[in-house]
């Protein structure tokens, strides 16, 4: 069953979206990562001044877009939305952005900036204005008024040898990719001090290897280890759960394949860090909707995942987990060589085709836009994070034309706000 949004469909955006479906989605290049030039003026000072912005369409990040919309921006949050003659007089300051269109900021649910050093500015200067930092250094969270919003699960916990410290090298700690853990008693202090070193969520690896396609497959700083690797037991998974839900936070869980997959879901992990890689039981996929996981959707980053003998693997679990009404927020590992530091038209590309069953309409499009604003939001536990709504910060993009037509021109936002404050401006 495909997801719907409750608001009514306008007739006027939905013939001219499906008449473009089929020479603007299958024309997607991959410009790999964005150019360094991108235009970011760091934040100089408090700024609680109002901005009127003003455009052709606007998407509030919940409801279907709207034509000739204004949005005010007062300090570091969003005031009001609505027409440009209801918001007149509101401020003496407006930026009429013409045949454009406003959106939330985009946030990145998969990264790992800190641990690959990627630069923030860069990242933010292309529309993502918050980032789940899903593996690498603890650090509390940071940004949000001028500067990328990053929040960090710290490192992966994870089995003495296993993944991801067995790929990465190194013996692992609290500023490493991974910290490893053989006791429940070992495990429980560990989810207590990531909390308490600022972890908004505890990530923990169920990855015993071997998956066909597998960015993890392919030698890192040496040849890749001989599967299976190991696993943390279901009793200390079960207890990470168990501490990290105590403490009010979420648990995801990097899997891959069935014995992981598996694993996870009788710990009672929250979200699942990737669409799983190998093909995955049909009875699991419907256990983990039925116990509500959601899937960050990372399916660009894994293309590579299918077998070659069945042709099955990542794009066939999204197909089948959207058929069975599965939840999916975006997500595009920033920090991959081959995916953009910033917003990823293809990833949203993929996540409409895979995720919409036998047929695409407009709401399935705009599916795809809450996933990555209001959707993530609410998931994070940071809404109205996400939406243009009265008191959510002011974090604010905008692109010439229409982005629900054609994705790529995410990728190169004119206009980048952060918490009230102007970063890029190309209008």
């Amino acid at each position: 069953m495909k997801l719907r949004s409750r608001s009514v469909d306008p007739l006027s955006l939905v013939f001219p979206l499906l008449l473009s479906l089929g020479t603007c989605f299958n024309t997607f290049a991959h410009d790999g990562i964005p150019d360094e030039t991108t235009t970011v003026t760091p934040p100089v000072g408090g700024n609680k001044s109002c901005r009127l912005l003003i455009a052709n369409q606007l998407f509030d990040g919940v409801n279907f877009p709207q034509a000739n919309m204004a949005v005010l921006v007062e300090g570091n949050t969003i005031k009001q939305v609505g027409t440009a003659k209801q918001l007149r007089g509101q401020c003496k300051t407006k930026i009429n952005l013409g045949d454009a269109t406003i959106l939330p900021g985009f946030i990145e649910s998969h990264a790992h900036i800190t641990f690959q050093n990627v630069n923030k500015n860069i990242v933010l200067g292309h529309g993502v204005t918050t980032v789940q930092d899903t593996g690498g250094p603890l650090m509390a969270a940071e940004g949000g008024e001028g500067a990328l919003r990053l929040l960090s699960t710290g490192p992966i916990i994870q089995a003495p040898g296993g993944y991801p410290l067995n790929i990465f090298g190194g013996d692992g700690g609290y500023d490493k990719i991974g910290y490893p853990v053989d006791t429940v008693l070992g495990a429980e202090e560990v989810v207590q001090h990531l909390v308490d070193g600022g972890a908004t969520a505890i990530k923990i690896a169920l990855e015993p290897g071997g998956e066909t396609g597998a960015p993890w497959m392919q030698p890192h700083d040496g040849p890749v280890p001989a599967t299976p690797w190991a696993m943390l037991s279901e009793e200390i998974a079960q207890a990470i759960v168990t501490k990290a839900h105590a403490l009010h936070k979420r648990v995801i869980a990097h899997v891959g394949e069935n014995v992981g997959f598996k694993r996870a879901l009788n710990a009672g992990v929250d979200e699942f860090a990737h669409m799983p890689c190998a093909a995955i039981q049909e009875d699991l996929l419907q256990r983990a909707v039925d116990q509500d996981v959601t899937f960050v959707t990372t399916v660009d980053t894994l293309s590579s995942c299918v077998d070659t003998g069945t042709h099955t693997g990542i794009h066939s679990n999204m197909m089948s987990l959207a058929s069975k009404g599965a939840k999916f927020i975006y997500g595009s590992e920033i920090a991959h060589d081959n995916v953009p530091w910033g917003i990823n038209g293809e990833e949203m590309h993929m996540m409409l085709h895979l995720g919409s069953g036998d047929s695409i309409d407009f709401t399935d499009v705009v599916n795809v836009f809450k996933a990555a604003t209001s959707q993530a939001g609410e998931h994070l536990g940071l809404a109205p994070l996400g939406t243009l709504a009265p008191g959510a910060p002011a974090d604010i993009i905008a692109v010439r034309g229409n982005p629900f037509q054609r994705f790529k021109i995410l990728e190169y936002p004119d206009l980048v706000m952060s918490g009230g404050r102007i970063i890029v401006n190309k209008f």
